[in-house]
């Protein structure tokens, strides 16, 4: 294989095409998308151009070496993996060449995001009608591939019948394309061979193509041959769209756009059970919503078990739930038919929400429902693999009620939830794929379910594509003269079999290749618990389904996963494709233990940030797997200089903090200076924090105590050696809430640094002296109130996965952010920021573990105005000031928090909890942050003023 993979990239590389990936970590990340598969491939082409793409097909041509095109990776069915080469198309091929308001179109390349389309399309009142739940990501390519849908498929299709035509590459080198005349017929230049054949196979199959295929609209499996029927005028986009990159390699198409009406009406109806509220699909129907979603209270709990019972708007009775979107251009018209739909619908009771912002968090809890049905009701890991059959909706209630009959007889549990106004079901269920015979019960499972889906007149895939998931299943949706008829189609394309090989045709087993197969129990001497994947770090990385959501742009959806994915746009920085590399370093060959160079090569740029615990609807930790890579493969070795400098930072300070303005001049000193950072691992570039030249503690020492309920501050090394007037603020803040503030007669750390560099035996030993120091506060009731936001996030969350104490449970569950204290306070209300603009900053692990919210809720009660940023400041504790990250941190930074900055107004205030985001915005924009206690502090001296 090495010679080969040689020969490939020496070829490639003569052919001009210069952005080729074959490392070990690369390999890995694009070795699976988001199905149970795994099929590493030899090398990663990301083309920069269509002469890239024909170079690329024709080395491989040359060589036999299959091509898989890829988009964002999120398909679930396997069809974006192969053992070849990689085509993907996201990284450079993603623009919009042109948006035309007249005709209503636009074309695009074949990497550009679906948000990306809309933004452009956005300014012109107009909007690509499909709408998958992967959104945020996914490509129009992709979406090509697999004839995606979405939620609206009601109101405006399948990608099918969207897209006017595609410029694509034949393996073979010919350049095609498609697209439709003035009189809209089917029109294509190029490829006048492969028509003829098609033209022959149909031709002579006509019975066939009429009564197989297109009996209803969410029939998507196998090829869409309908269209080349002569009634239909051979459209080959048609064909195309759906065909899985198993046929040609699409460079650009040609999308319709359509225009959104002024109005949307969300009409949520209850149902006792999901069988029930199918069987009100017809009838709701006949009110012909632009939408009819369908979820469950197995999704609902998961949502309130892991995010919080405010996770969940208000919900009315039931135990399942219809989402139906009623769009007009007249509000009148609107309300009257919701309200029409509502008394109809046989609900037991309904909600009619007319705000888009109330309506939003509920359709979030659908558009996250891959991630979401990761764990399965029984609490283990549930897995795709039959995630999008699809029934004529007439039956739907009836194939629910017989699915989950299916489901029992094979002893799984399921999370069902879809397009149930279209007929179409996604469930991830929970496959006993880690035990012996796991893959025979898979197999057996898939061969019942497309045997029930087909009596029901169904379709194996009712969107996604059939993949290596079903395209073995095929024949027993299709008769022998189909299956025929698709091997010709294809043949007539690649008579190779070089695109996308296993798929479709001749196809590869459904039980092959299957990842989560191969993962063996690792439980043994692990530092942390993994208490929700019951000890198994095997089981945690694999709770990456591959959604993909941390490939999203936060600047549109906000919160904070994943920023170093943003700043290089390479699959390896995602938490994706981190997650396939420790699988990888598990289970696979390229990466054989903890110390493996693409292990390090995949988590060098993770920022810790943790936004991935809270944005991933996985639950994925990123930042916890990192800490556990870097112990074990440094436990009891040299490590990194950076990890004692930063790594011990507090015991540096605690030493600094006796004479500190002898460590300021050293540390300021230019000669000394330099020596010291690169001792110390820190990039030259960064300055030094000054120490304080009193800590608060020594400070607090001398100040009068005041009376009240008493609070137990915790003061943490950041805030005691480097700002103190923090800690000082919050006396005096809590002080007028009428607390009085005690703190620990010893110092106490949560030892985050050196849980960030993974030296987690110290991190036990200071967190125990740490429980130790604060369990009489808590066992009396007190709250432990934290200011730095990752120190606060330590004990609430990494804690409990360092120490298995009940001692440490209740020091956990005393601990709380101001913000939190104070909204529990009874008659206090905050001091008036009336005509005060905010910038804020959430820390990332503020956003992650606790949550920004009770923060936001003061500072509108306070009055003032907030423009609340997204995404990491970059600096991320000691990522940014190491060696090597430097331009990442400040690409990071550029994403949201500068470019705030500079947009900022004078006056305005930089609201940022954290030290290190304080600390990015001094060194990259001369600006001085506040905490939210200094904040409220000033507020309160000018009220009193």
């Amino acid at each position: 294989m090495p010679h080969v993979r040689d020969d490939l990239v020496a070829r490639l590389s003569h052919a001009g095409v210069s952005d080729v990936l074959t490392d070990a970590a690369h390999r890995a990340a694009y070795g699976s998308d988001a199905s149970l598969y795994r099929v590493v491939p030899r090398a990663v082409v990301r083309p920069r151009s269509e002469d890239d793409v024909a170079a690329t097909l024709e080395v491989c041509r040359t060589l036999g070496v299959p091509i898989t095109a890829r988009g964002a990776g999120t398909s679930v069915a396997g069809n974006a993996i192969g053992p070849g080469v990689i085509l993907d198309f996201s990284r450079h091929l993603d623009k919009v060449l042109d948006v035309d308001p007249a005709s209503r179109t636009a074309r695009v390349q074949a990497g550009t995001v679906h948000a990306t389309l809309q933004a452009a399309a956005r300014p012109h009142g107009l909007r690509f009608g499909p709408d998958p739940s992967t959104h945020t990501r996914c490509t129009i390519g992709g979406m090509i591939g697999n004839n995606s849908c979405g939620s609206r498929t009601l109101g405006y299709g399948r990608t099918s019948d969207n897209v006017v035509g595609v410029d694509a590459l034949t393996i073979g080198g010919e350049r095609l394309s498609t697209g439709r005349d003035e009189r809209d017929r089917p029109t294509l230049e190029g490829a006048k061979g492969i028509a003829d054949a098609l033209q022959g196979l149909v031709g002579a199959g006509l019975a066939v193509a009429r009564t197989e295929f297109a009996t209803f609209p969410r029939q998507v499996s196998g090829y869409a041959v309908e269209h080349l029927l002569p009634e239909r005028g051979f459209d080959l986009t048609g064909l195309l769209v759906g065909s899985e990159g198993t046929l040609a390699v699409v460079t650009e198409a040609t999308v319709r756009l359509v225009v959104d009406p002024a109005h949307r009406l969300l009409v949520v109806l209850g149902y006792p059970d999901f069988g029930t509220a199918g069987d009100a699909v017809p009838t709701i129907l006949t009110f012909a919503p632009t939408a009819c979603e369908g979820i469950d209270s197995r999704i609902v709990d998961v949502v309130r078990s892991r995010r919080g019972p405010d996770a969940v708007p208000p919900l009315p009775g039931g135990r399942s739930w219809l989402f139906v979107e009623i769009a007009d251009d007249d509000l009148g018209a609107a309300r009257e038919r919701a309200e029409r739909l509502a008394a109809a619908a046989g609900a037991i009771d309904s909600l009619i929400v007319e705000d888009p912002a109330k309506a939003a968090p509920l359709w979030r809890i659908r558009e996250d429902g891959a991630g979401l049905a990761g764990r399965a009701p029984s609490g283990l890991p549930a897995h795709g693999g039959w995630e999008d059959a699809a029934v004529p909706p007439a039956r739907i209630g009836d194939y629910l009620r017989d699915f989950d009959a299916l489901c029992e007889q094979h002893g799984l549990s399921n999370m069902p939830y879809g397009h149930l106004g279209d007929g179409c079901v996604h469930v991830r269920l929970d496959f006993p794929l880690d035990k012996p015979g796991g893959t025979g019960k898979f197999r057996a499972f898939l061969e019942d379910a497309a045997d029930l889906v087909v009596s029901y007149g169904g379709s194996l895939s009712g969107e996604h594509g059939d993949g290596r998931a079903r395209s073995e299943l095929l024949a027993r949706m299709y008769s022998p003269e189909a299956i025929e008829l698709f091997r010709g189609i294809k043949h007539a394309f690649d008579p190779a079999n070089l695109l996308n090989p296993g798929v479709l045709v001749d196809p590869d087993p459904v039980d092959a290749s299957i990842r989560v197969a191969a993962a063996r129990p690792v439980k043994a001497k692990l530092a942390l618990a993994y208490h929700s994947d019951h000890g198994d770090f095997n089981q945690a990385v694999h709770r990456c389904t591959g959604v993909g959501k941390c490939r999203a742009d936060t600047r549109v959806l906000g919160g904070v996963m994943c920023p170093s994915f943003l700043a290089t746009r390479a699959e390896k920085d995602s938490t994706r494709g981190r997650a396939r590399v420790l699988q990888e370093m598990l289970d696979g060959d390229l990466a054989p233990d903890w110390r493996a160079p693409a292990v390090h090569d995949a988590l060098d740029l993770c920022l810790s940030c943790k936004g991935c615990a809270s944005d991933c609807p996985t639950g994925i930790d990123m930042a916890a797997y990192k800490s556990e890579v870097l112990h074990q493969s440094y436990r009891r070795r040299l490590r990194p200089r950076s990890h004692y400098s930063l790594g011990w930072l507090p015991r540096w300070s605690r030493l600094a903090s006796r004479l500190p303005r002898l460590a300021n001049r050293l540390t300021a000193a230019p000669g000394m200076r330099r020596v010291a950072l690169w001792f110390a691992g820190v990039d030259a570039r960064r300055a030094v924090p000054a120490f304080a030249p009193q800590t608060f503690r020594r400070w607090f020492r001398g100040t009068a105590k005041t009376s009240g309920k008493p609070v137990m501050l915790f003061v943490d090394s950041f805030t005691d050696h480097f700002a103190p007037d923090v800690a000082k603020a919050a006396v005096e803040v809590l002080a007028a809430a009428g607390y009085a503030v005690e703190v620990t007669s010893d110092p106490v750390c949560c030892g985050l640094t050196w849980i960030s560099t993974g030296q987690l035996d110290a991190a036990k030993r200071i967190l125990a002296t740490t429980v130790e120091r604060l369990r009489d506060a808590a066992a009396r009731g007190v709250p432990i109130v934290g200011l730095e936001p990752s120190c606060t996030g330590v004990l609430r969350s990494d804690l409990l996965e360092l120490l298995d104490s009940d001692d440490a449970r209740a020091v956990s569950r005393a601990t709380v952010t101001v913000a939190e204290l104070l909204a529990r306070t009874p008659d206090w209300s905050p001091p008036s920021l009336e005509g005060v603009k905010v910038v804020a900053q959430p820390h990332c692990h503020h956003h992650a573990v606790m949550g920004w919210e009770a923060d936001a809720k003061l500072l509108k009660a306070a009055g003032a105005t907030v423009q609340r940023l997204g995404g990491c400041c970059g600096l991320a504790g000691n990522f940014g000031v190491e060696r090597g990250h430097y331009e990442v941190s400040v690409q990071v930074a550029e994403q949201q928090l500068l470019p705030a900055l500079r947009g900022a107004q004078e006056g305005d205030v930089f609201l940022a909890d954290g030290f290190s985001c304080r600390t990015q915005a001094a060194d990259l924009a001369q600006v001085d942050g506040r905490h939210l206690v200094q904040v409220l502090a000033e507020a309160l001296r000018a009220e009193r003023a």
